[in-house]
């Protein structure tokens, strides 16, 4: 996984995608979420790593699920205060929210197994045929690593405004929603003008650098297809078949 092309990388995470949002049945969900899990053990990445990356994403996945489960209409199989709870939202909602703990997943193993240089490098290639009807493939793929480059830097700013915050005797956790709202806007207003420097910092050393886009710029790594592209992109096509085939049995 490690060594595979970025091209291929990004390419079965888009085919992974797309057949996830094809499968409806949790129960191969789950399945192919346990897949990706091995597959991150064999790229030597503990499961517990890649559970504890997941923890923002149980929050919205439980909230689908809670909501899909009351609202869906269908056959009824308890009542909680009230309200009804369906077998088809409880389905449906399993489903959904299996589907965002598996996309998280996915782009975990993406971003884990490979620089953010050489995603840039491969989305660009990937994009190159485009820039025939006018799309900016380098513009844009430069714009993607800019963003994953500064994804942990404005971590450590969040954390940093919130311990400043904290030392000054800020209460972030007390109070009602409307109070906690209000307790975020002295993390979020310092943030943003934190971004906003280091995005102008940005441009004025790239300006300096003489930067003036993709034209007649060359790339210090080739990008090659290999044997073991072949054979990943086969095993990823194989993989989804196969659970498109399972999902039709437990169907019947």
């Amino acid at each position: 996984m490690h060594k595979l092309d970025p091209r291929t990388k990004i390419l079965i995470v888009f085919v992974a995608m797309l057949a996830i949002f094809c499968l409806n049945e949790p129960l191969v969900l789950l399945l192919l979420g346990v897949v990706f899990l091995g597959v991150g053990m064999v790229c030597k990445l503990p499961a517990g790593f890649l559970l504890r990356g997941l923890h923002f994403i149980w929050i919205f996945a439980l909230f689908s699920l809670i909501c899909n489960m009351f609202l869906v209409p269908g056959q009824v199989i308890g009542c909680v205060g009230g309200l009804e709870i369906t077998l088809e939202g409880t389905v449906r909602g399993a489903s959904m929210a299996l589907r965002l703990i598996l996309l998280v997943l996915l782009t975990s193993l993406l971003s884990l197994t490979t620089s953010p240089i050489l995603l840039t490098d491969g989305l660009e290639k990937l994009l190159a045929p485009c820039k025939r009807i006018g799309l900016p493939a380098h513009e844009l793929a430069m714009v993607s690593t800019i963003a994953l480059r500064f994804v942990p830097t404005l971590a450590q700013e969040t954390e940093n405004i919130t311990r400043a915050q904290l030392s000054r005797g800020a209460s972030l956790d007390r109070g009602g929603v409307l109070q906690r709202l209000k307790a975020v806007l002295p993390i979020l207003i310092p943030l943003f003008v934190s971004s906003f420097r280091h995005a102008d910092d940005l441009a004025l050393a790239m300006e300096a650098r003489c930067y003036r886009g993709g034209e007649g710029r060359s790339h210090l790594r080739q990008l090659n297809f290999k044997g073991r592209d072949i054979v990943a992109l086969i095993f990823v096509i194989i993989l989804f078949t196969i659970a498109w085939f399972c999902e039709l049995w437990i169907w019947r």
